[in-house]
């Protein structure tokens, strides 16, 4: 078995996918760590070798294992500028996330929202936001995605809503556009001490509420533009929240998302295209 491990990361520094495919065919355990901490996973993303990073990926290899330093392959693939293999991580954690959304809507069959995340304390690093069970909550490799996100909601001015804080990283992007005010909800306790500790109260023009946004949201005015990005909620949530936009968002405003409703697309393209609404 660590014999094949080993051939498995020879085969993806090379960038040799059929090479891999015969391997794994063979027994070959994808999710081995070889003697650096990496993962053939890591190892094809890092030299940016996309074939290799897809196969392993279809191979069922963990696209969020981490390495000793706890970075992952989309990590090492974003630092090293490889655009493809990076695209390939997003869409495999983007995925892995609707399936796992699906998966707890099922059940969690009471109907009610769970509190279990906001129960727990998160952790912060550098680059990540980890919840209680070392759970990714938000990883900074995300960040050109939220950039995205933040050119969106951001391109009529004005007055800017999000909901769901993490890392701060679409807020620190909505910054750069300046808007007129900028509303952050975020429920999370340890989140919202870390924004006070950060200084998120003391801008100028932004205002901090700390709770759920079902509980507050009869309570918000109105926006030129919308982010939404929770965590531990689902479908029903996000269609609940969507019935609230024609009271929270302006018209001709622009709402964006990045969540479980659009389980059955197909996400081998750009990522952006249906995740932007300008809701008139």
């Amino acid at each position: 078995m660590e014999e094949g491990g080993k051939q498995l990361c020879e085969a993806a520094k090379n960038g040799d996918a059929e090479k891999l495919k015969t391997l794994i065919d063979s027994g070959a355990d994808v999710s081995y760590f070889d003697g650096e901490g990496l993962t053939p996973l890591m190892h094809a993303a890092q030299l940016g070798h996309a074939a290799a990073v897809k196969a392993l990926l279809e191979a069922g290899a963990p696209w969020n294992a981490l390495n000793p330093s706890n970075i992952s392959a989309g990590d090492l693939a974003m630092n090293a500028g490889h655009e493809e293999a990076y695209e390939l991580l997003l869409n495999a954690g983007i995925q892995a996330e609707l399936v796992l959304g699906t998966i707890a809507r099922r059940e969690n069959n009471n109907g009610e929202w769970n509190d279990d995340y906001l129960e727990d304390r998160v952790s912060f690093s550098e680059d990540k936001l980890m919840d209680a069970e070392n759970k990714a909550v938000m990883m900074a490799w995300e960040n050109p995605l939220m950039e995205a996100h933040a050119k969106a909601v951001c391109s009529n001015g004005g007055h800017i809503l999000n909901i769901g804080f993490g890392m701060g990283l679409v807020d620190t992007a909505i910054q750069k556009y300046s808007p007129a005010s900028h509303t952050i909800v975020e429920a999370h306790p340890n989140v919202f001490q870390r924004m006070l500790d950060d200084g998120w109260d003391k801008k100028e023009n932004v205002t901090i509420i700390c709770g759920r946004w079902q509980d507050v949201v009869h309570e918000l005015p109105t926006f030129d533009g919308i982010f939404f990005d929770t965590y531990g909620e689902y479908y029903d949530d996000l269609r609940e929240f969507h019935q609230q936009l024609p009271v929270l968002l302006k018209p001709g405003g622009i709402y964006s998302f990045f969540n479980g409703l659009c389980g059955g697309l197909k996400m081998d393209g750009d990522l952006h295209n249906w995740w932007y609404y300008d809701y008139t």
